[in-house]
């Protein structure tokens, strides 16, 4: 397979893969998946007694409201006085009455509102559930405690400390209302450039199956013939299946492979789960040689009601059905066919709600179908409790959020998270009263540390007054210093005037999320931390690099300049934990020793991935398992600097959701400029231009632009020559929709050129592309570009933009 995608500034990339071997077929057969079984507590008698009569009273629409779950962003408390709903959730970017810095009074004022209302409808006689993503603590909730997310804890090898973790989650999440979270995660991530690969625990299986039940038990704590004692909640095992083996590791893409494989690898921690009484399993949006498992009847029925023994209710993924075949965000009956009993409908509730209803009177989709899905969902909703006269004395109890024994557990988990990698001549621990200099734009930002599904879904636009309870790394190493009878001082930029004795370097990835945070090799782009780190080297000032990323990256020029090279993670809110490892006691002992361990490979080259323990040609910069301590040190030789990005290609500037580093967006009218960067939404000082993130093709994968008059916006960055590129015939191409008529037209190009296009077909996605050579005939100076894209409008303009980047030009130049 040859992949040709964007690897930093104008260098493109060419990445070469073994494509693994693709079997035709889709279908599983059960007699070769191992056995597993719910708690007979989730079916004991009293509980099904109970859900057979209710189930004969409800009517077919009460019954069909029961599959539908939305979005507390699309849906009124109002609306639950007509419409039977049996689920509500808050996404990533949702929050309590649209404000998604609501605090925890707010979220609890919100779900009761929903679940008051629910109530009211006459003839109601089933409660509403809420779900929320709470997949590393609190994550929604400001000022809640964030733990590291799941890579971390996959090197911290600590069952029991993911089972302290989930009782804290649950507690914390119990409190503003909510009675059901979508973990754990049992993704085995195989391929690093999936986005969402900090999700899961390892690229080895081994590790989810030791946690799933500990983290299972956390949440819900132990399934008896009653409901969830008080403080827990329900869980949701995902995503189901292989949504960690994706080819090239695309989001929601396709794992190509066998049977084998998929229950070896991929069945992960499912059986732990199930045993242990996860009440619901959330279906993947991935596919496996073709067919979406939220349609797979012979995984979602024949095996997960079968051999595995799974008797809780299913639920899809965000809008996930509108993917089948024949199907839409408002009508798929092939979803419930297969086996499939909670649609996750967040915008599209109302239609698919008509549309099910409908379907299952004219007996498309079976009654009896319909029966087993509200069985499965009634059963788990009294084992949650939700039938209970009086509400959980949890609920309210906001003292438990950002408690000192949840920090603590926090501050705990960081420090087993931590893997070194490099620790050459003894630079660590940082010895008693050194001078300390801590640079990074990194060290003092705990968003950053915490990364995606962070207050919003990709976890942008926080700072830290989102976390007030918080420490960030910088805070936690003054703190550590002064204690020890030194100093420490922050300098983003590593400039100084008295010489520190060493340095720490904070630095790493930006936050993302699934989809956006898909990339097309392991280099580490950013440059400015090496040049940091090199001139600190420079000055005669040994240097601790502290690395924060969301999967293992190429990083071994940063590597060879750093004198210790700790992989951190995304440790979350408590900073501290870092400087627990790194900063010595007064008596120069250190106060806690490094013992996590990788579990997953570090990569030798930027391309070399997929890099999984156990293939041919294993061969990484850093096994699986590797972790230096003080009590065993040893040296790393100078590493080769040879990323293995070949030049040539596509480059991107807005692609897969995303802006792509380093360009960013400025909006620009009459009133003035205001630089958006990477931020959500922006408008220039008279608000008549506005920029924002919204649903495009796929979720958030558009940038919504609306001018009152004229404008222009444009993505800008360090000036780059596309002469070479001109020279290859490539073409600046533009995927728009035009969202309102438009009187004018408008121009396309980049700094010092442009072509005007007519814009028709409101509504309509169109892909426009603009030949290099004729935009320099247009005036582009194409030596010095600093400005790759820029659109101008003389007068009204509603547009969204959803892909921007140069490609070979499909036609011949015609300027």
């Amino acid at each position: 397979m040859v992949r040709f995608e964007l690897a930093a500034g104008l260098c493109a990339t060419a990445i070469l893969a073994a494509a693994p071997a693709v079997a035709a077929s889709s279908q599983a057969q059960p007699t070769n998946w191992p056995k597993a079984a719910s708690p007979k507590a989730l079916t004991d008698a009293r509980t099904e007694a109970f859900v057979a009569d209710l189930l004969k009273r409800m009517s077919v629409e009460e019954k069909v409201g029961q599959t539908i779950q939305a979005d507390i962003t699309y849906i009124k408390p109002e609306d639950l006085l007509t419409y039977p709903l049996g689920s509500l959730l808050a996404g990533g970017s949702s929050g309590p009455f649209g404000d998604e810095r609501g605090d925890a009074a707010k979220w609890l004022e919100a779900v009761r509102g929903f679940r008051q209302a629910a109530s009211e409808r006459p003839g109601a006689r089933v409660p509403l559930m809420f779900g929320i993503d709470a997949v590393h603590g609190h994550n929604n909730l400001v000022g809640a405690t964030l733990f590291p997310h799941n890579i971390g804890l996959g090197a911290a090898h600590d069952p029991d400390l993911i089972r302290r973790i989930g009782r804290a989650t649950a507690l914390e999440v119990a409190a503003t209302g909510a009675d059901w979270t979508f973990g754990p995660t049992l993704a085995v991530p195989r391929d690093d450039r999936w986005g969402r690969t900090y999700e899961g625990y390892a690229e080895s299986p081994d590790i989810a199956r030791r946690y799933a039940g500990p983290m299972t038990e956390g949440l819900q704590g132990k399934l008896t013939t009653g409901h969830l004692a008080n403080g827990h909640i329900a869980g949701s095992a995902k995503h189901f299946l292989a949504d960690g083996g994706t080819e090239a590791g695309l989001d929601q893409g396709d794992y190509k492979g066998g049977e084998r494989e998929l229950i070896d690898v991929h069945l992960s921690g499912y059986r732990e789960a199930i045993d242990t009484g996860v009440l619901t399993i959330m279906a993947s949006f991935s596919s496996w040689n073709g067919e979406k498992h939220t349609g797979n009847k012979s995984l979602l029925t024949d095996v997960l009601r079968g051999p595995l023994g799974f008797t809780g209710f299913t639920v899809g993924d965000w809008n996930a059905h509108g993917q089948l075949p024949g199907c839409s965000k408002e009508s798929c009956a092939l979803a419930m066919n297969a086996g499939l009993d909670m649609y996750m409908a967040p915008d599209s509730w109302k239609g698919l709600y008509a549309n099910t209803l409908a379907q299952v009177k004219s007996g498309e989709i079976p009654m009896a179908r319909l029966d087993e899905a509200v069985t499965r969902i009634l059963r788990v909703k009294v084992k949650t409790g939700l039938f209970e006269a009086k509400r959980p004395a949890a609920e309210g109890d906001f003292k438990v959020i950002a408690s000192p024994e949840h920090r603590a557990l926090a501050r705990e988990a960081v420090r087993e998270s931590l893997v070194l990698l490099k620790n050459n001549g003894g630079v660590l621990p940082l010895k008693p009263g050194a001078k300390i200099l801590v640079a990074g734009a990194a060290a003092d930002d705990i968003g950053q540390a915490s990364g995606g599904w962070t207050i919003s879904w990709q976890g942008t636009g926080t700072t830290n007054a989102d976390f007030k309870q918080g420490q960030s790394i910088w805070a936690g190493l003054r703190d550590a210093a002064t204690a020890a009878g030194g100093s420490a001082v922050l300098s983003p930029d590593g400039a100084f005037t008295d010489k520190p004795d060493v340095a720490v370097v904070v630095f790493g990835e930006t936050p993302y999320a699934e989809f956006q945070g898909d990339i097309d090799n392991l280099d580490f782009v950013p440059e400015q931390p090496l040049a940091l780190m090199r001139a600190l080297k420079a000055k005669g000032v040994p240097t601790v690099a502290v690395f924060l990323s969301g999967r293992p990256l190429w990083t071994n020029p940063e590597i060879n300049t750093a004198d210790a090279f700790v992989a951190a993670w995304l440790p979350g809110t408590e900073g501290g934990g870092v400087a627990d490892v790194l900063v010595a006691g007064k008596d120069g002992k250190p106060r806690h020793d490094f013992t996590g361990k990788l579990s997953f490979s570090w990569p030798k080259t930027a391309v070399q991935g997929p890099l999984n323990i156990g293939q041919a040609g294993y061969d990484p910069q850093f096994a699986y398992g590797y972790g230096l301590s003080y009590k065993q040190p040893a040296q790393v030789a100078q590493l080769a600097e040879v990323s293995g990005v070949l030049a040539g290609g596509v480059e991107r500037f807005l692609a897969d959701g995303r802006i792509i580093p380093p360009w960013s967006l400025s909006l620009k009218d009459a009133s003035g400029t205001v630089r958006a960067g990477q931020s959500r939404q922006a408008a220039t000082p008279s608000g008549g231009s506005r920029y924002a993130v919204v649903d495009g093709s796929a979720q958030e994968s558009g940038r919504s632009l609306v001018f009152a008059g004229a404008g222009q916006v444009s993505l800008s960055g360090k000036a780059v020559s596309l002469t070479a590129q001109a020279q290859q015939g490539l073409a600046l191409r533009v995927r728009y929709r035009l969202d309102a008529p438009a009187a004018n037209a408008a121009t396309f190009g980049l700094g010092g050129g442009g072509v005007a296009l007519p814009l028709t077909e409101v509504g309509a996605w169109k892909t426009t592309e603009i030949a290099l050579t004729c935009l320099a005939k247009a005036g582009a100076d194409l030596s010095a570009v600093g400005e790759p894209f820029k659109l101008t409008t003389n007068g009204p303009l509603s547009l969204t933009l959803e892909d921007i980047r140069l490609a070979p030009a499909q036609q011949p130049p015609s300027c």
